[in-house]
């Protein structure tokens, strides 16, 4: 066994033990082993410190990041076991919140919309809906990954496939300008309804999940179609956990889950990915979204994620590129 996998293994955090098992080795969840650790991920320090910052921020569901929006999608992503009953009061706060009427109301306009705070809901310009639609995405793709999603699920999947653009994907830009889709809030959707459509069986929410892959394979997933320049040098750049925020890593991760890495515009984000590691087969972290913070505060993380310095492997985002390199087909061992 490669010294970085027994190292990941040999974790004090059972989080990163239960990722490495089930995402890089490909472990089955329902063998009495891994059934073992997912207990003590649901004891763990990390998780309880979570959840009492959801507890903390139970009237401000999207509070970053220790909002009920956030915890969800952070449990989720890390792999936290699914059918968990304790997580469904914050899967009703995340529902109310994204369902509320004055929410999705649509109201078509024909100039520049209003900042949110001053007016919500979904200003229809040119056409096309102007939604954070990352926020209906999260909301989707945790509850329905975490085991406890119930019929709104299908809500939030229909306004997803409503407020789709006719590229594939999603903008909030208020601007009518605004012609193309976001990065940002077009791959958690694209996350969620290829989720959605294979659990649900649900061909509408497939089709569009194909259509918004586009987006990032015809751009190779980091380089601009009109040249094949780099769209943005934070694209690049490794994270975790992303929370809302777009790299090449987070995208093959989404296209690896909807089975799209087999395709060859995937090829060089791929090999930017395995560039990246380090000599003792770990993967850095080279930027992060968050602050570690003693209490929730915006912006800030109650957890720890092992920082973020180039030349240092990173735990959680070794995790996350020995899965995507699974997923395309490359066995850790």
């Amino acid at each position: 066994m490669e010294p970085i996998l027994k190292q990941l293994l040999a974790s004090e955090d059972p989080c990163l033990r239960y990722r490495t098992r089930v995402r890089v080795l490909g472990e089955d969840p329902a063998s009495a082993k891994v059934r073992r650790l997912a207990g003590q991920v649901r004891r763990s320090e990390r998780v309880a410190r979570l959840l009492a910052g959801a507890e903390a921020c139970r009237h401000h569901v999207y509070s970053k990041y220790s909002g009920a929006h956030w915890v969800l999608a952070v449990l989720a992503d890390l792999g936290y076991p699914v059918g968990d009953r304790r997580l469904v009061p914050l899967r009703d706060q995340v529902y109310a919140c994204w369902l509320a009427p004055e929410h999705v109301e649509e109201r078509v306009l024909d100039r520049e919309a209003p900042r949110y705070k001053s007016r919500p809901g979904v200003p229809i310009i040119d056409g096309r809906a102007r939604r954070c639609a990352s926020q209906e995405g999260n909301a989707l793709w945790s509850t329905l990954a975490l085991g406890i999603a119930d019929e709104r699920a299908d809500r939030l999947a229909a306004n997803l496939v409503r407020w789709q653009w006719p590229d594939g994907g999603w903008n909030c830009d208020r601007k009518t300008s605004a012609s193309h889709s976001s990065f940002m809030e077009s791959l958690i959707p694209l996350r969620a309804l290829a989720l959605h459509g294979r659990q649900r069986d649900c061909p509408a929410s497939s089709a569009a999940a194909e259509r918004a892959a586009e987006i990032f394979l015809k751009r190779r997933l980091f380089r601009r179609v009109a040249d094949g320049s780099l769209i943005h040098e934070d694209f690049v750049k490794l994270h975790y956990p992303c929370y809302w925020q777009y790299d090449v890593l987070f995208g093959l991760k989404v296209l690896g889950e909807a089975g799209r890495l087999g395709d060859p515009r995937c090829a060089e984000a791929l090999d930017l990915l395995r560039s990246k590691q380090l000599p003792d087969g770990g993967f850095p972290a080279e930027r992060r979204h968050y602050n570690v913070v003693p209490a929730p505060k915006p912006g800030g993380s109650l957890v720890a994620w092992g920082g973020a310095r180039r030349g240092r492997t990173n735990e959680w985002v070794t995790t996350e590129v020995l899965y995507v390199l699974r997923l395309a087909g490359e066995e850790a061992t």
